[in-house]
């Protein structure tokens, strides 16, 4: 293992602010979780009636998903843009600024007009609000996960990580949480109370996160003056492999999740298999499992590498897609529980766990902001559009065209998986636990 390899990982011990950092980079994310998931939520039981209320259901669906989707499409250039900056300017300043963006942009839907107030206006302004959303949210994973992973110890890089990669089922829980207790008001304020008490979450975030330090790593390659010109061009000229397979490995995660869950919901709504109660409860239910099994998922490939738990479970995830709507047909309220929980702490929490730390590992530290994020976006684009397109293949072919879209994301992911190198194999594991145990742990981090 060369200097430049350790170099890339941090410190061996992590920093002092390791733990802390990964706290500070949860919370964000639970917050930009809160308000890009709570689109989802509104687009699958309120916008088409809100926004798009001439419209047959089924046609209603589709503008609201269309809709949701626009903001996916926005993430590749926040992506690229986030990507650039914390390259160049450090990890720090983009969490920040993309914090702050989100949130000015989830309270401005709260108070946007309805169809029924200004007619065509109302969606336009939806649509321009989503491509807000959408750039910010691109901006953030970057900058959150390289912090979390570059303080980091190098055995514990897949925990921490986890951390953070936890924090987004935290913000789905809190964002149905909102929406289950808001159903209540009816239908003009259960969609707009959940985005505009987002502003409060907002604050909390900024706070914490204007206290965390910026990454060590970024500072050892602004130091040794090896901060990339364009390092966008750059990746994408020396590492557009690892980009293709990063895009690969998060479709079966991000897509997938689109498919079991963002569809799942509408789908059971007006299939009449579960009132729009029962569906939030059975996302909360989902939600908390996991918190806990995304971070238990980061962890474990801390002992077992990055790439057998995704080869696992995306393998899971092909031969998952039709029981998962046999089960939810049945009515059964319980079934259909056990099946939204499968498919998030199982085929969605396994993949994002594991992406923490993997997805870091594939990129040199210089261009690694700018790698990183442009993998995880891009797939975004797909994500953002299954919904709809999961909506037309419901029309043509009935369950079975949602059912067998979501395997076939599952292969993709498992492609992307069996012809990803492994970053953290056994011997890897071993050489770290012997450099740790060689190198004296600094007072600080006791």
């Amino acid at each position: 293992m060369s200097n430049e390899a350790l170099a890339m990982r941090g410190p061996v011990h992590g920093t002092k602010d390791a733990k802390r950092v990964a706290v500070g980079s949860g919370v964000g994310a639970v917050i930009e979780t809160y308000d890009f998931i709570g689109f989802g939520t509104a687009a699958a039981l309120y916008f088409n009636t809100a926004f798009f209320p001439g419209a047959d259901p089924v046609t209603g669906t589709l503008a609201s998903f269309a809709t949701l989707g626009v903001g996916f499409a926005a993430r590749p250039l926040g992506g690229i843009v986030g990507g650039h900056l914390g390259d160049k300017l450090g990890r720090k300043p983009v969490l920040v600024a993309s914090l702050i963006i989100m949130g000015l942009a989830t309270f401005a839907i709260g108070l946007l007009p309805t169809y029924a107030m200004v007619g065509v206006l109302a969606p336009t302004l939806l649509v321009i609000v989503r491509i807000i959303q959408g750039l910010a949210f691109g901006a953030e994973w970057g900058g959150a996960i390289l912090m979390s992973y570059e303080h980091a110890p190098w055995r514990r890089k897949g925990a921490l990580t986890g951390i953070v990669q936890a924090g987004f089922p935290v913000g789905l829980l809190l964002a149905n949480l909102v929406f289950l207790f808001s159903v209540h008001l009816g239908d003009e304020w259960a969609w707009r109370i959940p985005f505009l008490a987002s502003l409060a979450l907002v604050i909390v975030g900024l706070i914490i996160r204007s206290k965390v330090p910026e990454s060590p790593v970024f500072e050892d390659v602004k130091e040794r003056g090896e901060i990339a010109k364009a390092p966008i061009v750059q990746v994408v000229k020396e590492d557009w492999r690892n980009i293709l397979r990063g895009i690969g490995l998060r479709i079966a995660e991000t897509a997938g999740y689109a498919v079991s869950v963002t569809y799942m919901i509408s789908y059971l709504n007006s299939s009449k298999l579960a009132d729009k109660n029962q569906t939030l409860i059975a996302l909360c239910i989902a939600a908390a499992i996991g918190i806990f099994a995304t971070w238990a998922w980061g962890s474990l490939t801390d002992r077992v590498g990055r790439k057998p738990v995704y080869v696992w479970s995306t393998a899971f995830a092909v031969v998952f897609g039709v029981p998962m709507f046999l089960l939810v047909n049945t009515g059964m309220f319980l079934f259909i529980v056990a099946t939204i929980v499968i498919a998030y702490a199982v085929c969605q929490n396994s993949l994002a766990g594991a992406q923490g730390a993997w997805f870091p590992e594939l990129f040199q530290a210089k261009t690694r902001s700018s790698g990183a994020s442009l993998a995880y976006q891009i797939s975004a684009m797909v994500s953002g559009f299954t919904p709809f397109i999961t909506t037309l293949l419901f029309v043509a072919f009935g369950w079975v065209g949602p059912a067998l879209l979501f395997s076939l994301y599952g292969a993709i992911g498992l492609w992307a998986a069996v012809s990803t190198r492994e970053t953290w194999s056994r011997r890897e594991r071993e050489f770290a636990e012997r450099v740790e145990a060689e190198t004296p742990e600094p007072a600080h981090t006791h």
